[in-house]
């Protein structure tokens, strides 16, 4: 994490508003909320709006689970967002991703061995990182292994990742019990 502890609190259920609580059911029910969603209920109108967004590109995506988890984990590296990182170590070895596809997130495009795939994908992550834009090469590419919808997926998912980094990073969330370092 890049800050020792939080600017905004990770609270917890005593604390919640109505509000928080009834957006935290469906986590609740599961009996483990993640500090990132703790520290939404800071503001529940707004996590609420963000979650629509969110369930899209992490379960509605047209991306297959692998390709998204690849982007994911080179946002989340270039972005140095500790927190995105060691949740999605987890669920991209849940995918079935192994600890080297996972370290590829880190090492980049250049990574030997890369399928065309993987690399067009984390051109694209880090492009639209750098530059906020695709190039005309690294489109092309893509253009030819992905279809329109997946395309803008790539692009949206990269977004949000960004977005979810900034907000982890800025806010201070802490690493849930259990949550893998960099050290993958």
């Amino acid at each position: 994490m890049r800050l020792k502890s939080p600017r905004v609190p990770a609270l917890e259920a005593d604390q919640w508003s109505p509000e928080a609580v009834e957006l935290m059911k469906p986590f609740t029910k599961t009996g483990r909320v993640l500090n990132i969603f703790k520290t939404l209920t800071n503001h529940p109108e707004l996590a609420k709006r963000w979650m629509v967004f969110a369930n899209h590109i992490l379960g509605k995506s047209t991306l297959a689970v692998r390709e998204r988890e690849l982007i994911i984990l080179r946002i989340g590296f270039l972005c140095k967002a500790g927190y995105e990182w060691g949740q999605h170590v987890l669920i991209a070895r849940q995918a079935g991703m192994t600890d080297a596809e996972i370290r590829s997130c880190k090492s980049g495009p250049s990574t030997p061995g890369l399928s065309e795939l993987d690399r067009l994908l984390l051109q694209a992550t880090d492009e639209l990182h750098s530059d906020a834009h695709v190039s005309d090469t690294t489109w092309s590419g893509l253009s030819k292994l992905l279809n329109t919808k997946q395309m803008m997926d790539v692009v949206f998912t990269v977004g949000q990742y960004n977005l979810v980094s900034m907000a982890l990073n800025s806010f201070g969330v802490q690493a849930d019990a259990g949550l893998p370092g960099w050290d993958v």
